[in-house]
C-alpha cells in the first residue's frame, strides 16, 4: 500500500497526470513513491522519501508514451528504499506492477521463481507478480491473458495495476482491496481513491472484488474471474476537486476541523424535521428491529463505535463494541436477529470488512455506517448510513469522527423508536450542533493552554460515561500528530494503577460535561491528580461548575448529554492541532500512518 493512479490518454501528458494524482493521493501516507511509462518501451523510476525526490529524478528526461503507472508507497515488506519502492518489474523490464494489498503466499512464490533462476531486486511481496507475468509472456500467452493466469496464483489482498511494454493499454485487478475506475473524455484512469483524477473527470465505477478491468485506446472494459463482461454503473462524484484543497488553511487537517458545521449540516440534511419532531433515515426504511447490535471498528472508528453502544443500552438495546481485527478472528455469538455495524470512513478498512464478512456469513444483518459512497463496505452490507462529511484528507481523522457520532444518534433515535415526543428535544438539540461547534471553533483557547505543556513528560486524557470516548480519541489525536506520550483512561480506573504516573509534568485533560453522577465522579479523579500536582485543563460545559477546580478550562456550550462529548471532541481535535503546530510537526502526514488501513 498506499496509493495507486493509473492512466490511458494523450501520450504527451501521461507523465504529468500521473504525478499530479500521486501528489493527490500524498494524504493516504507514503515513504516511496515511483512511475512506470509505457508504449512502445517502458521508462520506470522510483525513489525512497518523498514526492520531490521522484520529480528530480524525472526533470532531465523526456518521459512520454500513451499508458502509465504510479503509486506512493507504506512499507510493509521491507523498508523504504529505491529497490523495494513501487512499480516493480521483471528481470528483462519488459512489465511494471503496481500493488496495494499483501501477497500472503510470496514466499511460496518467490522460492519457486527462485528455484526456475530468477533474481528478485527487492525485498517485498510483491516483486513475484511481474516476474510470473513474465513466465506467462514467455510462455505464449497475450498481456491480458498473462496477468490474469498470475493473478490466479495470488493468496492475500490485492489491487494491482499493470503495463506490458509494447502494448498500449493498462490492465488492472482487485481482491480485497479497493480500485476505482475513471471515465473521462478520451482517457481512462484506475486509482486507489477518487481524489487521484478527480481534477480531470468526476464520473466513476467501482470494481468489486476479482473484477478485471482493461483500459486502452479505445476505452475501459471489465469482466469477471471468468472472462465475463460486467456491466458496471458509471456514478458521478458529487464533490468538486476543489474540495480537497487547503483553502487558505495551514494544513488540511485545520481545514477539515472548521469545516465540522458544514458537514454536520449536511449529516443531518433531511433527516431531521424540526416541524413534527421526527427523525427519519431513509436508508433505513427496511430494517427491523434486532435483539442486539455488534458495532465492529478500528483506530477512530472504534471510538465512535464505544459511543454508539453507549447510546442503543441508554436507549434499552443489547449493544457493543468490538475491535474489527479482534472480532475477525473471535466473532462474538451473533443470529439472524442481530445487526452488525462496521463503523469505517472509508468503507475500505480491511479488517472491518472481514469482521462484517464474518457476522454475515454467520447470518446476522449488516449494516455499514461510512462516508463513502460505493466503497466495499457500502456494497457488501445490508444496509448502509453515508456520513456525508465530504472529502477528508488529512491523514487523522477529524470532521469524519464528528458525523460519525451524529450518525450514530440518528440509528439509535431509529432503532429506539421511543416516539416523537422524546424525540423532538434531540431534533431540537441536532440541528443547533452545527452552530454549537462554530462558537467552539470562534472561542476556543486551546492554542493559548497548549503553550504551557510545550516541555511535558506525557499527557493523559479522561472521561466517564458519553465522554469515555471522547477521552480516548483526543489522546488518540494528540498522539497521531504530536508523537508525544498521551494515554486515554475511564476516568474511574485512574486509581487502579494509572495514577502511578502523574506527576507536577503531566497535564490532564479531563471531560465533564452535565451535572450528574458522572461529572461529580470524575471531579473527584480531578481532585487526586491535583494533589499529586498535575495541572488540570478541564473541557466542560459548566454544568457541573469543574472550572474551578482546573488551571485551564476549554468552554464548550450547552446541550443534550448525548451531544455534549461532539462539542468537547472539538476542543480536544485543536488542542491536538495547536501543539502539532507548535512541535512543528508534520500534521496533514504523520509518520508511519496511513489514511484507509487497507491490509490487515
Amino acid at each position: 500500500m498506499c496509493g495507486i493512479i493509473g492512466y490511458v490518454g494523450d501520450a504527451d501528458e501521461t507523465l504529468s497526470v500521473l504525478l499530479d494524482g500521486l501528489s493527490n493521493l500524498e494524504y493516504r501516507g507514503y515513504d516511496s513513491a515511483g512511475v512506470a511509462v509505457g508504449g512502445d518501451g517502458l521508462r520506470v523510476e522510483k525513489r525512497a522519501g518523498q514526492l520531490d525526490a521522484l520529480e528530480a529524478a524525472l526533470d532531465d528526461a523526456s518521459v512520454a508514451g500513451p499508458v502509465g503507472i504510479a503509486h506512493t508507497r507504506w512499507s510493509t515488506h521491507g523498508p523504504p528504499t529505491d529497490d523495494n519502492a513501487h512499480p516493480h518489474t521483471d528481470e528483462r523490464g519488459r512489465v511494471a506492477v503496481v500493488h496495494n494489498g499483501i501477497i500472503e503466499n510470496y514466499r511460496e512464490l518467490r522460492d519457486e521463481l527462485e528455484r526456475e533462476g530468477v533474481t528478485f531486486a527487492s525485498e517485498t511481496d510483491t516483486e513475484v507478480v511481474p516476474h510470473l507475468i513474465a513466465r506467462e509472456l514467455r510462455g505464449g500467452l497475450d498481456p491480458e491473458a498473462a496477468v490474469r493466469a498470475a493473478t490466479d496464483r495470488l493468496a492475500g489482498s490485492y489491487a494491482l495495476a499493470v503495463v506490458v511494454a509494447g502494448t498500449d493499454a493498462l490492465f488492472a485487478v482487485r481482491h480485497d482491496s479497493p480500485l476505482v475506475l475513471g471515465v473521462g473524455d478520451g482517457e481512462s484512469f484506475v486509482a486507489s481513491d477518487v481524489p487521484a483524477f478527480l481534477e480531470r473527470t468526476r464520473d466513476v465505477a467501482y470494481l468489486d472484488d476479482d473484477e478485471f478491468v482493461r483500459l486502452d485506446d479505445q476505452g475501459w472494459t471489465v469482466t469477471d474471474a471468468d472472462g465475463a463482461t460486467v456491466e458496471k454503473e458509471i456514478r458521478t462524484v458529487e464533490w468538486e476537486a476543489e474540495q480537497t484543497g487547503k483553502s487558505g488553511y495551514d494544513h488540511y487537517m485545520l481545514k477539515e476541523i472548521h469545516e465540522q458545521p458544514v458537514s454536520l449540516r449536511q449529516c443531518i440534511s433531511g433527516r431531521v424535521d424540526e416541524l413534527d419532531g421526527r427523525i427519519t433515515v431513509e436508508e433505513l426504511d427496511d430494517l427491523g428491529a434486532p435483539e442486539t447490535v455488534q458495532f465492529v471498528a478500528c483506530g477512530t472508528s472504534y471510538h465512535a463505535a464505544l459511543y454508539g453502544a453507549q447510546l442503543l443500552r441508554a436507549a434499552g438495546i443489547p449493544a457493543n463494541a468490538y475491535y474489527a481485527h479482534e472480532y475477525a478472528t473471535a466473532p462474538a455469538p451473533v443470529s439472524g436477529d442481530d445487526l452488525v455495524v462496521g463503523v469505517t470512513q472509508s468503507g475500505e478498512t480491511a479488517d472491518t470488512l472481514s469482521a462484517l464478512r464474518e457476522a454475515g456469513g454467520r447470518g446476522a444483518e449488516t449494516l455499514a455506517l461510512t462516508n463513502v459512497v460505493g466503497s466495499t463496505a457500502a456494497r457488501e452490507s445490508d444496509h448502509v448510513v453515508y456520513i456525508r462529511a465530504g472529502p477528508e484528507i488529512g491523514v487523522a481523522a477529524t470532521k469524519t469522527f464528528s458525523s460519525q457520532l451524529v450518525g450514530l444518534n440518528l440509528l439509535t433515535a431509529r432503532l429506539a423508536d421511543r416516539g416523537v415526543e422524546r424525540r423532538r428535544d434531540l431534533v431540537d438539540e441536532l440541528r443547533g450542533v452545527p452552530s454549537d461547534v462554530q462558537a467552539v471553533l470562534d472561542e476556543s483557547n486551546a492554542a493559548a493552554v497548549v503553550e504551557e505543556f510545550v516541555d511535558a513528560d506525557a499527557f493523559f486524557f479522561l472521561g466517564r460515561g458519553l465522554d469515555y470516548p471522547v477521552a480516548l480519541e483526543g489522546a488518540l489525536k494528540f498522539k497521531e500528530i504530536t508523537y508525544e506520550h498521551a494515554e486515554g483512561f475511564a476516568a474511574g480506573e485512574l486509581k487502579h494503577g494509572p495514577l502511578a504516573l502523574v506527576t507536577a509534568n503531566t497535564p490532564v485533560f479531563a471531560v465533564i460535561t452535565g451535572d450528574g453522577e458522572a461529572a461529580r465522579k470524575t471531579l473527584g479523579n480531578v481532585k487526586e491528580v491535583e494533589a499529586r500536582d498535575a495541572p488540570v485543563v478541564v473541557v466542560t460545559d459548566g454544568a457541573a461548575e469543574a472550572g474551578q477546580y482546573a488551571d485551564h478550562v476549554l468552554k464548550i456550550p450547552r446541550t443534550d448529554e448525548r451531544l455534549t462529548p461532539l462539542l468537547a471532541n472539538v476542543q480536544l481535535q485543536l488542542v491536538a492541532y495547536h501543539m502539532a503546530a507548535r512541535l512543528d510537526r508534520a500534521i496533514d502526514k504523520p509518520r508511519n500512518l496511513a489514511k484507509s488501513v487497507t491490509v490487515e
